[in-house]
């Protein structure tokens, strides 16, 4: 505590040094020493913002914490790219903390999808030692009234996971005061998940706390069941560093927190029974004050990262880095999309026993709205291939935890226009982790989620949404358009160490769409891997026809390929259409070299075209490849309307097709 204690006062005597936005855990102490000293290395954390003593009871040194607390070159957690007491950690004899974000309450569904991998490893039989382990996910108060908190709790208590949430109540969130944001606090709102036991401690007293600590820990780590732990405690620092305590407390509020400081209730507590005399108590905190002193000199002096680990870490490396296998084997036979992707599965889930299958209605009695999981449960069990509630913000963020653990989650969003919810955690939690973490800890996910208008799905099941999934760094995008791509992106995906979002047009999906016919193919053999990353070109045009400056390369995807192709036919090898397979990463050097070929190009997408990933694609031709374009490079895609209609007739006409696409082909060819 006398560490704590004067590292917090450091910090605040030192603002320009200290210029980086941090918290302390001053008042916080006693709760997060007790927990951090009883966690075992096999167990798995998720601290929040304010943890540096839960960190000091697991065993860092001040000085380890002040260099991210610098942002210093050898910051162990995230080499100068995160927050102060923002963890990313892999080291023997520490528990393990993969990366957190500063989204107050967005850690409690990694969390939880922890302790989900925990119990499938354990059921699996995965866990060969008598190691129990557990995770403990910190949370404030406040951040209890988050929805996603309740998706996590939810979840907790349906399948009984080894998790223990551990709630500082502290009062303030920010200048919002308690009575201002809830009506019950973090205990009493927990009364609602049956199945969650609960545990009230005062986090003044550090002999409470460490009981309270032992007795949670021992009750989940042996029945395996949650337990949320809610402990009282003040705030005696700054919210942060940016936001000081005078700026919105009364002195009266101020005063009250500072008589229930732990650390005086501690010397007292010790002197009273004898533990120690003022004199070592006076000896240690002189003791404490010079080595935070040291280290802080240690870290202040230390190197700043160099400016080329900028780029390190976005992704981490990827297996697949050819095509390999047999994409049309000898006496193959035809499969529409949707089976490919079935098919695909079946074979993951028999070569991988760390992959599970999860998602609204994708368990045994359904199989997938679209049958795309049938049979897959009653092959392979209800641990491995189940049903969740309707809780996208789970779905996503559970699989950066069960990625933590070591497993191979794929889950499914059932369509791309409910995918919001769960973006809040694609975005924060799951494309930061591989980068923040300094690739300690790359999310392997593989989020599939039907997208597309397929005649008459309306505004809640045509949407395309790919553009706004692509402006997000750290994620892999893939749209395959026919059933041997599907198969072989998909397998490929699931190899990735990274999260990938795989696209699934429904129109494509068994062919029912007049002119996808060929979205049919043979099915490719077991061994067939497509490298994310690299387009196709789905039809040729003529050599004569290029060399007469004759052709229009038509860059496309998903639907737009069978637009492309079937608009083709009226001009007689004059077309060629590239099929980008991938979005992230995009295979400029195959858009480049049509640009070459063809000088005259056509940006195909279903998308509305304002502010589209497709005008993004227009603006890289122009920049770097202007001097070869006979015409200015067109970009077509769907009328700019916030939804699509339910009518056919309305949904036909804000949609591109064939007719529409062959009218801008002749344009462009007369150039």
């Amino acid at each position: 505590m006398q560490t704590a204690r004067h590292m917090a006062e450091t910090y605040d005597a030192n603002r320009q040094i200290c210029k980086y936005v941090h918290s302390t855990s001053r008042g916080h102490e006693a709760i997060q020493l007790a927990a951090g000293f009883q966690l075992q290395e096999y167990d798995y954390a998720a601290p929040y913002y304010r943890d540096e003593s839960l960190l000091l009871g697991m065993g860092y040194a001040p000085y380890q914490l002040m260099l991210q607390l610098l942002a210093k070159a050898d910051d162990y957690f995230s080499g100068g790219r995160s927050y102060y007491s923002h963890p990313s950690a892999k080291l023997a004899g520490f528990p393990k903390i993969p990366h957190q974000s500063s989204a107050t309450g967005m850690q409690a569904i990694p969390a939880t999808g922890m302790a989900q991998g925990i119990k499938y490893k354990e059921t699996m039989g995965f866990l060969h030692n008598h190691q129990k382990p557990i995770v403990l996910c910190s949370l404030g108060d406040g951040s209890v009234t988050e929805g996603e908190v309740s998706e996590a709790f939810q979840f907790a208590v349906l399948h009984q996971l080894p998790i223990l949430y551990l709630i500082q109540d502290n009062d303030w969130g920010i200048s919002v005061s308690a009575d201002e944001a809830r009506s019950m606090d973090a205990y009493e709102y927990a009364a609602g998940f049956k199945g969650m036991k609960r545990m009230r401690a005062n986090g003044t007293n550090f002999v409470e706390c460490y009981l309270a600590v032992e007795e949670a820990v021992a009750y989940v780590r042996n029945k395996r069941k949650p337990l949320l732990l809610h402990v009282k405690v003040p705030l005696l620092g700054h919210h942060t560093s940016g936001v000081r305590k005078e700026w919105y407390r009364s002195p009266e509020d101020l005063a009250e927190h500072a008589s229930r400081d732990p650390l005086p209730h501690l010397e007292h507590y010790l002197l009273q029974n004898g533990v120690a005399t003022a004199e070592e108590l006076a000896a240690i905190a002189e003791e404490t004050a010079h080595e935070v002193a040291d280290a802080f000199a240690h870290a202040v002096a230390a190197p700043e990262p160099a400016p080329d680990t900028l780029l390190l870490h976005e992704f981490a490396p990827t297996p697949v880095t050819e095509e390999r296998g047999q994409r049309s084997p000898a006496n193959g036979r035809k499969v529409v999309m949707v089976d490919a992707a079935l098919y695909a599965m079946d074979e993951i889930l028999a070569t991988h026993p760390e992959a599970v299958f999860y998602g609204q209605d994708v368990g045994r009695r359904l199989g997938g709205v679209f049958r795309e999981a049938a049979t897959l449960a009653e092959k392979y069990g209800d641990a491995r291939v189940f049903n969740t509630a309707i809780q996208e913000a789970y779905l996503v963020g559970s699989t950066a935890g069960m990625s933590a653990v070591g497993l191979k989650p794929v889950v499914e969003i059932q369509f791309a226009d409910y995918i919001w919810s769960g973006v809040n955690q694609l975005v924060v939690e799951l494309s930061k982790s591989c980068y923040l973490s300094m690739g300690k800890y790359p999310v392997q996910a593989l989020i599939r989620v039907p997208i597309g208008a397929y005649g008459g799905g309306g505004p809640y099941h045509s949407g395309c949404i790919e553009s706004s999934i692509l402006a997000v760094r750290g994620i892999k995008v893939i749209y395959p358009s026919n059933a041997a791509d599907m198969k072989g992106l998909l397998k490929a995906a699931f190899l990735d160490p990274n999260p990938v979002v795989c696209f699934e047009h429904k129109g494509l999906y068994w062919s029912k769409v007049p002119g996808t016919e060929e979205a049919k193919t043979i099915e490719p053999d077991e061994e067939y891997l497509i490298p994310l990353g690299k387009a196709n070109v789905a039809l040729p045009a003529e050599e004569r026809q290029v060399k007469e400056g004759n052709s229009v390369a038509v860059i496309t995807y998903g639907m737009g390929v069978y637009w492309a192709k079937n608009a083709a036919q009226r001009f007689k090898g004059s077309i060629e259409v590239l099929d980008l397979r991938t979005l992230n990463p995009l295979d400029e050097t195959a858009i480049y070299e049509q640009v070459k070929r063809h000088n005259k190009v056509i940006i195909l997408t279903e998308e509305p075209v304002t502010n589209s990933f497709a005008q993004t694609i227009a603006g890289r031709i122009a920049q770097n490849c202007f001097e070869y374009l006979d015409a200015p490079v067109r970009v077509m895609g769907a009328a700019s309307v916030p939804a699509v209609p339910l009518n056919i007739g309305l949904e036909r006409e804000m949609l591109p097709n064939e007719d529409k696409l062959a009218k801008e082909i002749e344009s462009l060819l007369k150039w």
